[in-house]
């Protein structure tokens, strides 16, 4: 991993993760992991079920505690130990995300709320959200009445709409119906070709993993390598 982070600025490379160590009990999970990420990329995680791929997404949000350190940016921090404004760049997309028991809008509408924007522009950004995941039908229903794959898409838009540099996706197709399965695809395939954000998808999804321009990595044995 050294090696790479001597050619950081030649290779475009501009946020990693260096020497993660993670066990669990008596398992080590992460043993001296390393992964670096160029700007507006898009990369595929794959590993074996309990082989680190949710383990290391969450760590590189800093929701894990972990040894290693973050390179973000030309900055280096201790893991979990992010200044707020890289916390505000880097959003954690779980396989069963979390949303409010409110409405779809106001779920999207959150982060935005939680950053301070005014309301004005809240509603023409969360009109713009809606639109883009095609979520119109739904906007004002309580979350327990959505299906598993509109609730993906809710959080894909409250995500897309903060515009992260780094788009952390764990496993966003699992367990979903056919049709949920494609529209949550289209998404990700539209934010990966935008270009604003590096993504990094932990997934067994082959149709994710064949997305155009999609890097693949894969992690074995604690350690990650090109696929």
């Amino acid at each position: 991993m050294s090696g790479q982070f001597g050619q950081f600025g030649q290779l475009g490379q501009w946020a990693a993760l260096e020497g993660v160590h993670k066990r669990f009990g008596d398992r080590m999970i992460l043993d001296g992991a390393g992964i670096a990420l160029g700007a507006g990329r898009a990369y595929v995680l794959t590993g074996d079920n309990g082989s680190g791929k949710s383990t290391l997404l969450r760590i590189f949000a800093g929701l894990e505690p972990a040894q290693g350190r973050l390179h973000f940016e030309s900055c280096e921090f201790a893991l979990g130990s992010y200044p707020g404004h890289v916390r505000r760049q880097i959003i954690y997309v779980h396989q069963h995300p979390y949303l409010f028991q409110t409405s779809v809008e106001k779920n999207i509408a959150y982060g935005l709320r939680a950053r301070g924007a005014p309301s004005a522009d809240i509603a023409q950004q969360v009109d713009r959200a809606i639109a883009w995941a095609r979520l119109q039908a739904v906007r004002l229903t309580p979350p327990h009445k959505l299906s598993g794959g509109e609730r993906q898409r809710v959080a894909l838009a409250r995500a897309w709409l903060l515009e992260p540099k780094l788009l952390l996706l764990d496993e966003p197709t699992s367990s979903l119906d056919p049709e949920s399965r494609e529209q949550v695809i289209a998404l990700i395939a539209a934010i990966c070709a935008e270009g604003r954000a590096t993504v990094l998808i932990a997934c067994h999804d082959r149709e994710l993993i064949d997305l155009p321009g999609m890097a693949r990595l894969h992690i074995e044995y604690g350690r990650i390598a090109p696929a």
